[in-house]
């Protein structure tokens, strides 16, 4: 599974340098090289951690374009796979503002898991439009804040592979804050995720949303070379008014974030399942409402 998520990445990477190609190939890249100095890399968090996120956005101006494959592995009975991956436009077009509309596929692979149907697909799976807005710059406050929202429509269920009618937004609160100036940086994210949905094979609505709490620690060990672990609680409740309380988990991992040039730069994160229980079946995990571990590789391109 793992092996296959790699190849996936490494076809992303393809993506990347035909937009390379298309970019100004004589431009300067000012905007792009403004954390380099000196020999060293000033910390910018904004795409720093791996599931979490950070509270810088960027300059007026600035344009990306970030593909990445997001997956999901292991359920209870069977071998369980579920890749995600994506590409996204980033832009700010004002200070302090970072918007960045979405286009995402599903891969789903599983036999045998409970309660699920196996199922062997690739499907165009929706799309979302991301929004993040800095309240507290850390270089004037010393740490930061952000709030972000993620509205998106869906048309393949996530765990399942079901078609749907998936409508949700991810919303987060995020602080970070340089424990070390340009070395070591932290983050605090606040996580609140509802959604509703409409099976098509039977025409019910389903509501329930996930929320949770995630810490992240970075060191930077090379110039643009960063490495750190994050940890994510999660809790997943029956309805967006989280009264329906269903499972729990806690999913701890590294992170790896590297600066390959000006313009490039990549994250590779893992997550495992250390703890969590399930209301519907006993066990030292939940692997009914999470998965088993979770993986992301993704690259960006400044232009």
């Amino acid at each position: 599974m793992l092996a296959g998520l790699i190849r996936r990445g490494l076809d992303i990477v393809g993506l990347l340098a035909l937009a390379m190609s298309l970019a100004h190939a004589g431009e300067t890249g000012a905007s792009a090289d403004r954390n380099w100095g000196n020999g060293s890399w000033r910390i910018d968090t904004e795409h720093l951690f791996g599931f979490l996120i950070g509270t810088d956005v960027g300059e007026v101006g600035d344009k990306e374009m970030e593909a990445e494959v997001a997956g999901n592995l292991g359920k209870q009975g069977g071998p369980y796979t579920a890749l995600f991956p994506s590409l996204e436009y980033e832009f700010v077009p004002i200070a302090n503002l970072r918007l960045a509309p979405t286009v995402f596929s599903a891969y789903h692979n599983m036999s045998g898991v409970a309660d699920l149907d196996n199922r062997h697909q690739f499907a165009l799976a929706g799309a979302s439009f991301d929004a993040r807005y800095r309240l507290l710059d850390r270089s004037q406050w010393g740490f930061g804040l952000a709030v972000n929202a993620e509205p998106h429509v869906g048309f393949v269920d996530e765990t399942s592979g079901q078609w749907v009618n998936n409508y949700g937004v991810d919303f987060a609160l995020a602080l970070d804050r340089e424990l070390v100036p340009d070395r070591v940086a932290t983050v605090l994210n606040l996580l609140y995720q509802p959604e509703t949905s409409r099976l098509h094979a039977t025409g019910a609505w389903e509501r329930d949303a996930t929320a949770g709490i995630g810490a992240g620690l970075m060191t930077q060990v090379a110039p643009g070379v960063l490495i750190g672990a994050e940890g994510r609680y999660l809790r997943k409740y029956g309805s967006v008014g989280l009264d329906n309380f269903a499972g729990q988990a806690l999913l701890v991992g590294p992170t790896l974030y590297a600066r390959l040039n000006g313009r490039l730069w990549m994250i590779a994160a893992w997550s495992t399942q250390a703890a969590g229980r399930t209301v519907a079946t006993p066990g030292a995990l939940d692997l009914t409402n999470f998965p088993r571990q979770q993986a992301k590789i993704q690259f960006g391109l400044e232009f």
